[in-house]
């Protein structure tokens, strides 16, 4: 039998992450507006071009999630296929997700498609993902997969620091003056993913180096962190990432951290300078 996970492109992997002989890794692209131009978050995407255009462009920027067909296509190259997406919370990606196995199952009744909304993205989606693989590569049967990826990814969360307001006060997220004031006090807000898999602001630090600080001390609050697995994303901000990493390290004593640029979607939501870590 033959193997496929799938995620969309906010996990922040390339598509030869997973290289294993029997299974078949692949991201399905979201897509970026700015303007007249749709940007389609794949390995070829240079975000800073997309980047510098938002920034540029005096309107509000828009994602899209993908079609069903596109999972649709994914789904039909193997017999057992397990998909995580970003949180249905805050994108049709999931239930897009879940039309396309409706589809691909009434054409192949033997195939087997587990869809997981992840309620979160970025470095959350990487550790279920790793789960997953590594439950294939045990040699573990589709159910076993199924549920114990789907268990484990109920126990991760994600936290995370805007890079700029800029992004959320043009699409009407946040006022024009609470961004510029936000922006000149140099605040940093950290957030976090709900259970739900919605967004909560929980600090408003200054300063880049407090809103590691705080995350670091979160991280431990949140979780038994000791030897814990961290995926790290950042954009365009290798230098705030690796600070990171180090702290983490020296806190919670793990050497389990991947560190990550971040592809298009979510640097168009975190903005230049922006970190995100799931654990």
């Amino acid at each position: 039998m033959t193997w496929s996970i799938l995620a969309d492109s906010s996990c922040d992997l390339p598509s030869g992450a997973f290289r294993a002989s029997n299974l078949h890794f692949a991201t399905v692209p979201l897509k970026i507006i700015v303007g007249s131009t749709e940007y389609v978050d794949n390995d070829d995407l240079n975000v800073n071009t997309m980047l510098a255009q938002m920034k540029n462009y005096s309107g509000p920027s828009s994602s899209a999630c993908p079609a069903p067909e596109e999972w649709a296509r994914e789904f039909r190259k193997s017999d057992y296929t397990i998909v995580v997406t970003m949180t249905s919370a805050l994108s049709g990606t999931y239930n897009s997700a879940v039309v396309a196995k409706d589809i691909v199952q009434e054409e192949f009744p033997d195939k087997k498609i587990h869809v997981i909304d992840s309620h979160t993205t970025a470095g959350g989606m990487v550790l279920i993902l790793r789960k997953a693989e590594e439950l294939i590569s045990e040699g573990a049967d589709f159910e076993t997969v199924a549920k114990q990826t789907e268990a484990y990814s109920r126990n991760l969360f994600l936290l995370f620091a805007l890079g700029s307001y800029g992004n959320l006060i043009k699409n009407g997220r946040m006022s024009r003056v609470a961004g510029i004031l936000a922006t000149t006090l140099g605040i940093r807000a950290v957030a976090s993913n709900t259970p739900e898999g919605e967004i909560k602001i929980l600090l408003k630090p200054r300063g880049e180096e407090k809103a590691i600080t705080q995350m670091v001390e979160l991280m431990g609050k949140l979780k038994d962190m000791v030897g814990q697995p961290v995926v790290i994303s950042h954009c365009n901000n290798p230098n705030g990432a690796q600070r990171l990493k180090d702290l983490i390290s020296h806190v919670y004593l793990t050497t389990k951290i991947t560190i990550l640029q971040t592809r298009g979607l979510t640097s168009f939501y975190t903005e230049n300078g922006g970190l995100l870590v799931g654990f």
